[in-house]
Formats: structure tokens, C-alpha cells, sequence
């Protein structure tokens, strides 16, 4: 049987937790509710069905290692689940006050490698962006005087490890099974031969439907924080620049090329994941802006593609669903306070997210944010159908969802 249950795998996760403890020392959106609830079964044979989360494990200090140490049994639930085809994970492997080290990414990959169904990642900023703050471990040293962080904290380095744990082969997952993927790494843009750096942006298709990851760190783009803060060289400036320039340019060329290869393909609907927040507003002016390149091409992709385009994004934690795309179409939220008792529960959004980045209507487009960071451990339910739904807070197209909060 592909699908075991957390029992039987229980005794393989041993070593890999012990690991783990010794590197880590309501408005809604339409009337479709009921509709949403009813379509979130995989009964259908031709229905496809991914768990999507991020901003997980996290950690409240360099030596909180509770959520790694939940993490077994978490992939275990996932697991067993016998819907469950593939999994989606939108960045951020620990929290921005975690150090970043070879050996605490090397415990993920080691954990996620029990996966048995294959696994796509897109790396987030707590796991090279920022790895230069002080609270992550940048330039601050352990008692012997050796750095802490992985090369001292610098991001280009640190997103070096990553691609070398994690993206170890072009087009191949993470976890179990044969998912096939195309990386930007094979096929890079000839006019542009840098972009095959950039072997983590990646895209699949699957029951017509186009899958593309984009390499988009939250905070700022890695552009508002200047790396080391007032300690940041001359060198390491124009070392942040050109990285920001050649990312966000091989970033806006892979999502054109996805946007045109659903097109061509005649694919009914689009899934665009990455980590970053782009509309979130606690960001403030300064480090949104920086994100109003791939605001703009997203929306004018989805406008001419003229069909469902739902995007992932961790970053903010809270988990949301809403058009920032369209002013007034309505969004849910986690509840607040959040009862423990109802993990799930919802309330309308405060704020409309369209007013970050103001000026769009662009109705065939959703974003979720997963929820992250705290207990209980979360993962979205994503089924694909082969019928479009009414809109709903937890529907979109051919796409629902439902929530599946960590049990135990």
C-alpha cells in the first residue's frame, strides 16, 4: 500500500526526532459556503488532492525545538491521509528567531524526507534573506568566537545551502513518489542564462491545471533591510542589489513563461505559490513597494489568461482567503482572539488587502494564506475538481479547501 498510518511509522521517525532535538538546541466571499463544505470530498475519481502549508516548524528562541519535535508526527498525518497526492510547502522552515545552520536544515530535509508522497518547496526568507539579522544569528559568535549562523549569516551563502539540501537535482521532489517538475534550472530564458541559478522555481501540470513556485522571500523582497543593518559594507550593499535585481528579474520571466505555457496548453486554472506576504499591511509602505513589480504582472498574467488563478502565500501567518486583486470582494480570517477549542474558526478581515496595492480589478483571481507558526501545526486541504464551483470563502474555481489542524 502506498498510504501507512502513524503507527506503523512511528518507530522509523526515532532517530530522525532525536536529530531534531540535537540541531535545534465574516464576510464571506460569495454565498457558497454549504456548496464549499459539500465539495471538499475527493469522491470524484478524477479529483486531485495536495496539503499545502508553511511557516513551519518555527521556534520562539534558537533552542525551542517544540514544533520540530511535532513535526513526525504531523508528516504522519499527512501521511494517512489517502487523498492526499502531493504536498506543498510555501516557505520558512523555522522562525526569525531561529540561527540559521547546516545543521538545523539539514534536520528538515531529513524530516521531510518521510514524506511518501513527493513534496515542492519554495524557500522562504527566515532561511536565507534574513539570515543576516542579529536575531537569526548574523554576525553574532559563540562563546569560542565562531560564528553561529552558517557563513556568518550571509543570505547569498545561506540560499546556496538550501538549494544543495533541498534542490539537490534539477526537476526532482522532495519526499516520496515521481512527481515530475520542470525547473528553471532546465529551462532558463537563453537571453537570460543567469536565470539557471535559480534551480528552486519550479512548475508541473497536473488535471490541466499549472503549478509555478517563484522564489519570493517575505519582509521586503530582501531589498528594505539592508543586510547587517548599519554594519552592512559597501561590498555587501551592492552584493544585496545585484541579488535582488537578478532574482526579481528570473522571478518575473519564470511566472511569464507559466502564464504563457497555461495558455498554449489550454490548462482550465492556475496555482501560484511563494512565500511572501505582498499585501500584508503591518509591512508598511516601504517594504510593500518592493513587491509592486509582481503584484502588477500577476494581475495583467491573470487578466489575459482570463481564467481561476489562486495563489499561496505564507509570511503573515494568519490564515486568510480574499481577492487583494479587487476592492470589496469580501475575506475571512483566523478568529481573534483564537478559541483553542475551534482552531478553525473565522471572522471577517479587518482590512481589505486591496487597498495595499490599489488600483486593480482583476474578479478571476484568490489568494489564500496558510495558516503558520503556532499550535496546532496546520496544513489546507487543497482539492482540485473537475468542475468549477460557486465562489465561497473555502472555494474558487475548481479549487477547495478546507483546514486541517494537528490533532494531539
Amino acid at each position: 500500500m502506498r498510504k501507512v498510518g502513524p503507527n506503523i511509522r512511528a518507530s522509523r521517525f526515532a532517530v530522525v526526532v532525536v536529530a531534531a532535538a540535537l540541531a535545534v538546541a465574516g464576510t464571506t466571499v460569495g454565498a457558497g459556503v454549504a456548496n464549499g463544505a459539500a465539495r471538499s470530498g475527493t469522491d470524484e475519481p478524477s479529483a486531485m488532492t495536495l496539503a499545502v502549508y508553511g511557516d513551519a516548524p518555527y521556534g520562539t528562541s534558537p533552542t525551542d525545538n517544540s514544533q520540530t519535535l511535532a513535526t513526525p508526527a504531523f508528516v504522519d498525518a499527512v501521511n494517512a491521509d489517502p487523498d492526499v497526492s502531493s504536498i506543498i510547502h510555501v516557505g520558512d522552515i523555522h522562525s526569525g528567531s531561529q540561527f540559521c545552520t547546516a545543521s538545523y536544515d539539514e534536520t528538515i530535509a531529513g524530516l521531510w524526507s518521510h514524506y511518501e508522497d513527493p513534496l515542492v518547496y519554495t524557500p522562504g526568507d527566515n532561511e536565507w534573506s534574513d539570515c543576516h539579522k542579529t536575531n537569526e544569528g548574523g554576525h553574532v559568535s559563540d562563546s569560542s568566537g565562531n560564528p553561529v549562523d552558517y557563513a556568518d549569516g550571509n543570505p547569498a551563502a545561506n540560499l546556496g545551502l538550501v538549494r544543495s539540501l533541498f534542490f539537490p537535482e534539477p526537476g526532482r521532489t522532495l519526499g516520496g513518489g515521481g512527481l515530475h517538475v520542470q525547473s528553471q534550472a532546465q529551462h532558463a530564458d537563453p537571453a537570460y542564462p543567469g536565470d539557471a541559478a535559480y534551480v528552486e522555481n519550479v512548475m508541473w501540470s497536473r488535471k490541466g491545471v499549472l503549478f509555478v513556485t517563484l522564489n519570493l522571500p517575505g519582509g521586503s523582497n530582501n531589498d528594505a533591510d539592508p543586510w547587517y543593518g548599519a554594519a552592512e559594507t559597501a561590498q555587501e550593499k551592492d552584493q544585496q542589489a545585484a541579488e535582488v535585481t537578478a532574482r526579481t528579474g528570473a522571478d518575473r520571466r519564470w511566472l511569464a513563461s507559466a502564464f504563457d505555457r497555461a495558455q498554449s496548453d489550454g490548462d482550465r486554472a492556475m496555482v501560484i505559490v511563494e512565500q511572501a506576504d505582498m499585501w500584508d499591511p503591518e509591512k508598511g509602505a516601504g517594504h510593500l513597494t518592493n513587491y509592486e513589480p509582481f503584484v502588477s504582472d500577476i494581475a495583467a498574467g491573470t487578466t489575459a489568461f482570463g481564467k481561476p488563478v489562486l495563489l499561496f502565500n505564507g509570511d503573515s501567518h494568519i490564515y486568510r482567503s480574499d481577492n487583494p486583486l479587487a476592492a470589496g470582494s469580501g475575506c475571512v480570517t483566523e478568529a481573534s482572539p483564537k478559541d483553542p477549542a475551534h482552531p478553525t474558526a473565522t471572522m471577517a478581515c479587518p482590512v481589505d488587502d486591496a487597498t495595499m496595492h490599489p488600483g486593480y480589478d482583476v474578479p478571476n483571481f484568490h489568494r489564500v494564506v496558510v495558516h503558520g507558526s503556532t499550535f496546532p501545526l496546520e496544513w489546507l486541504k487543497l482539492t482540485v475538481h473537475q468542475a468549477s464551483g460557486q465562489t465561497s470563502d473555502s472555494t474558487f474555481g475548481p479549487f477547495s479547501w478546507t483546514r486541517e489542524p494537528q490533532v494531539g
